[in-house]
């Protein structure tokens, strides 16, 4: 035994002898410590010697080692050169600083409008403002339509509010979050996006499949976070007016003001208005609700990079108003009777939120963060003879640790968070009070090798008065097999209550009845949605004719282990009940991306979906969900003259496959849909012209193609009666839209 080990001994010795002739380190720039990146191409050698090396992307090095090496010079451009006293072999971590006697360099990089990174380990991209401007973007909801991730559909034929997908599931599926902090949820799932105005908004970041379990455990296909502009960067004035024929006004202003060298506020004032009457399919019903509603934020930022604080605090009220229904229809004297059908939705929102965040000076790879957030939203509506009002109290909040294990390839986030929501819900006559919290503790892990793997494993435990103790699982994978590819993998679990009135309000909107099955659950009776998502993605950039692209293909499937079905297969009423059986959505996307010529870029995309689901009548297709899709983008823009002056143009075209209808076939055949609907083409465009870095103007146009569906509301002619139904709506209704609007900006 012992001349084995000594055997073994002598057998590793050469190993351990070469693992002592590496020496490795990180190296960091002091004044940009932001997500502890560190500094590519640095040059680092031994004093007195030509034994050099230069770091990678991640500011890395690795160099030969002897045991007379003591000093290690750190060279970089701009930057003081440091000589460093090496007495182990412990990787170093070190911060440059800029040389401050040397002549101001001016770099500039031009970012692309929607940026995929290589180096993260979840399949996430940037969209950023430049993107979001190629559309009227008036709202969170309308900033998709360029993005062929992102399906944008509409929920009813009444209130033109637009749903969002992600892997062919709808927004209650995904995190929707704003800097962070959950935002569309409960009471506000359906018009919650039509909140946040769309100039409000720096940037998107969209993940695919499981999300962090930083965030909690709702996330089930996805996350959409929406980074606000910043006192600190945005314009100290900006104003941005829009018109459309059909009727739609917006006003939208920023004003932004240094208070001192740590404070800045800001005053973001929204206002929209639409008050004149479109039946363009002389069905006596508007196609577009009036509308008006007054958003009015108050941000104060606070920042000491010297002493690693950095501070947001937010204040926020909103009042929405909508009517919509026949065009002879008057609130004062018609709500609660038969004489006219009509709707009223108003919606009063508060919001305050608060943010602290602390960044070691000394080690800024190491920072506490914390998140807390209250919200006061309450909906008053009705809809024909249905009453729905909701009041929904939410409180919010989460505390962050984010650290190493020995070095940066080693990185980890713990924290706890606690959530509180209460409901005061009437349907009808009918109460659905209840009050949830939970309190959650997490873990997650991140390792990088710094070459071409890393990964993420989390893993949270919350205790939910309703949904009781459970453990949410999370996984990303990354890997690059070779130049310019990457490979990401993911799988997670998700779990969440259902707010089955909330989330499907247009229901109230027509004459079915409203059947919900005692399952013995917690929430109207029901069990939670639990689901888990893996995923496959792989992303290749390639030069082609001397120009760059990259092709992604993505693969998704969500399992749901439990589900809360919205059967609209009978058309006399809506069920709601548990699921029995399989769910399954299955995702796959194609997207090329490529710079045709300077200035010239085209994406397209083509979606495949298949999502089935076992209905109490049989497994069938989601219904109003086309199995292909097809999308294309083209923009241009001119050369930008010195004064910022330049043309843009973009086009955007959407191709739509048929798509399944729910059942029409018990009733009269006046009032009956074919199985499927037709395919059909949509065509958008917006042209702007850029005078200065102050002011541009824009014009566009929505569904050049004039797609109108028709008859979108069943038994139009008679809204009081047993076949009335404006849920099935599967294509645009107002047909061809123009707009125009101006931007003004003083910097």
């Amino acid at each position: 035994m012992k001349k084995y080990i000594l055997s073994s001994f002598l057998l590793f010795i050469p190993v351990i002898l070469f693992s002592q002739t590496i020496f490795k380190g990180m190296i960091m720039d002091k004044n940009n410590p932001k997500d502890n990146l560190g500094v590519t191409d640095v040059t680092v050698h031994w004093l007195n010697t030509n034994v050099s090396a230069i770091t990678n992307k991640k500011g890395w090095f690795t160099i030969d080692y002897k045991p007379e090496y003591k000093k290690l010079v750190v060279n970089y451009l701009g930057y003081k050169t440091d000589t460093l006293t090496v007495t182990s072999l412990k990787p170093v971590h070190h911060f440059i600083t800029p040389e401050g006697d040397l002549d101001e360099v001016v770099i500039k990089s031009k970012r692309n409008a929607i940026q995929k990174s290589f180096l993260s380990t979840a399949n996430m991209f940037t969209v950023n403002s430049e993107e979001l401007l190629k559309a009227a973007c008036c709202n969170l909801a309308e900033s998709f339509e360029t993005n062929p991730s992102i399906d944008v559909s509409f929920s009813d034929a009444l209130t033109g509010t637009k749903q969002i997908q992600m892997l062919g599931l709808t927004s209650p599926y995904l995190l929707i979050t704003q800097e962070n902090i959950p935002s569309v949820r409960g009471a506000s799932q359906v018009f919650g996006l039509t909140f946040t105005p769309g100039t409000w908004v720096e940037s998107i970041q969209i993940t695919k499949g499981a999300g962090s379990v930083v965030n909690g455990y709702e996330s089930i296909s996805g996350q959409i976070n929406a980074e606000l502009v910043k006192p600190f960067s945005d314009n100290k004035f900006f104003v941005n007016a829009y018109s459309s024929l059909n009727g739609r006004l917006e006003l939208n202003t920023h004003f932004n003001q240094k208070v001192s060298d740590k404070w800045s506020t800001g005053v973001y004032v929204h206002g929209n208005y639409r008050g004149e009457k479109f039946d363009k399919n002389n069905d006596n019903f508007l196609d577009n609700p009036l509308a008006n509603q007054i958003n009015v934020m108050n941000r104060w930022q606070y920042t000491d990079a010297e002493k690693g604080w950095v501070s947001f605090i937010n204040v926020r009220y909103l009042n929405d108003e909508k009517q919509t229904g026949q065009l002879n229809f008057n609130p004062d004297l018609d709500k609660g009777t038969t004489n006219a059908w009509g709707s009223e939705i108003d919606t009063k929102r508060f919001e305050t939120s608060a943010k602290l965040g602390y960044v070691f000076p000394e080690s800024p790879y190491q920072s506490i963060g914390f998140q807390m957030a209250y919200s006061n939203h309450q909906q008053d509506s009705y809809f024909g003879l249905n009453v729905y009002d909701i009041e929904h109290e939410s409180v919010y909040s989460n505390l962050i640790f984010n650290s190493i294990i020995g070095d940066t390839r080693n990185k980890f986030k713990t924290g706890i968070s606690f959530t509180y929501d209460k409901y005061d819900e009437l349907v009808n006559i009918n109460n659905y009070d209840r009050k949830e919290n939970s309190l959650g503790a997490f873990f997650e892990y991140g390792f990088d090798n710094l070459d071409n793997f890393s990964f993420t494993a989390g893993v949270r435990v919350d205790t939910h008065n309703l949904l009781g103790t459970f453990i949410t699982p999370r996984l990303h994978l990354r890997y690059v097999p070779w130049e310019n590819s990457v490979v990401r993998m993911s799988a997670g679990r998700g779990k969440r209550s259902a707010n089955i009135f909330a989330e499907n309000q247009q229901l109230f909107a027509s004459s079915r009845q409203i059947k919900v099955d005692d399952a013995g659950g917690n929430i109207y009776g029901l069990n939670p949605e639990i689901a888990w998502n893996y995923g496959v993605s792989y992303m290749q950039k390639f030069n082609l004719f001397n120009q760059k692209g990259d092709i992604t293909f993505d693969y998704y499937r969500t399992d749901f282990k439990n589900q809360v079905i919205v059967d609209w297969e009978n058309p006399q009423e809506i069920s709601f009940y548990d699921l029995n059986g399989k769910s399954i959505a299955n995702s796959f996307q194609v997207e090329v991306s490529y710079n045709l010529v300077d200035n010239f870029n085209l994406r397209t995309a083509y979606k495949y979906f298949d999502i089935t689901t076992d209905y109490k009548s049989g497994i069938l297709q989601k219904p109003i969900q086309p199995k292909n899709r097809f999308f294309a983008n083209l923009s241009y823009k001119t050369v930008a003259e010195e004064n910022g002056s330049q043309w843009k143009f973009d086009v955007t075209f959407n191709s739509i496959g048929k798509q399944r209808l729910p059942n029409t076939a018990f009733n009269p055949v006046q009032y009956q849909l074919a199985t499927h609907s037709d395919s059909y083409q949509l065509l958008n465009s917006q042209i702007t012209k850029v005078f200065s870095d102050k002011f541009e103007v824009y014009v566009g146009a929505e569904n050049l193609t004039n797609v109108q569906q028709k008859n979108p509301i069943l038994a139009s002619d008679d809204p009081f009666g047993s076949y009335f139904d404006s849920t099935i709506v599967y294509s645009p209704i107002f047909g061809r839209a123009f707009y125009t609007g101006l931007r003004f900006k003083i910097k």
